[in-house]
């Protein structure tokens, strides 16, 4: 089975992170069709209103598997009748990946996430900021990423945690 392609892991993340909280606010980014349309095109993906409104449905799913509600059996819909396709050439054997009109994206971004699953487990996760709905791949040597930024989220809650010790009485 062919290995995890870098732009449909970055479509995954992308797509998962369609409903930031931005100043407090919920918000989604595929909010309308033209917004998914121009999203779609964006990731290479067909911009069409039923690839859009598929792609909502697998987000939902998705993000309810990474925050660890929901079964695989969630995401089933959406890669029924995806297969891979040999090809012999002369370097060896290359593979298509078939993919079903109108759940093109979202077969896609489901199969970034299994590979994720299965090579990287935990590794996709939701940011550690309780107020934050964005998730992050950890590609780091520990597996120790916490947050979707360290600039945005990372720093917050550090400097949350740092408030909360400086209010705290010194003990004598």
């Amino acid at each position: 089975m062919p290995k995890i392609d870098e732009a449909d892991e970055t479509l995954l993340l992308d797509l998962l992170n369609t409903t930031p909280v931005v100043d407090g606010v919920p918000r989604d980014d595929l909010a309308d069709v033209e917004a998914g349309r121009e999203w779609l095109a964006a990731h290479g993906q067909p911009p069409a209103e039923g690839e859009w409104r598929t792609l909502i449905d697998a987000r939902q799913a998705l993000q309810r598997l990474v925050r660890g509600g929901g079964s695989a059996s969630s995401v089933a819909r959406f890669v029924d009748g995806v297969s891979h396709r040999p090809s012999v050439v002369d370097e060896g054997i290359t593979w298509t990946l078939d993919l079903p009109r109108g759940r093109s994206a979202a077969a896609r971004a489901v199969l970034a996430w299994d590979a994720l699953r299965a090579s990287s487990p935990g590794r996709l996760r939701p940011c550690a900021n309780p107020e934050c709905r964005r998730f992050l791949v950890d590609h780091s040597k520990s597996n120790s990423a916490r947050w979707c930024s360290m600039a945005i989220c990372g720093n917050r809650m550090k400097a949350r945690r740092h408030y909360e010790r400086s209010r705290r009485p010194q003990a004598d």
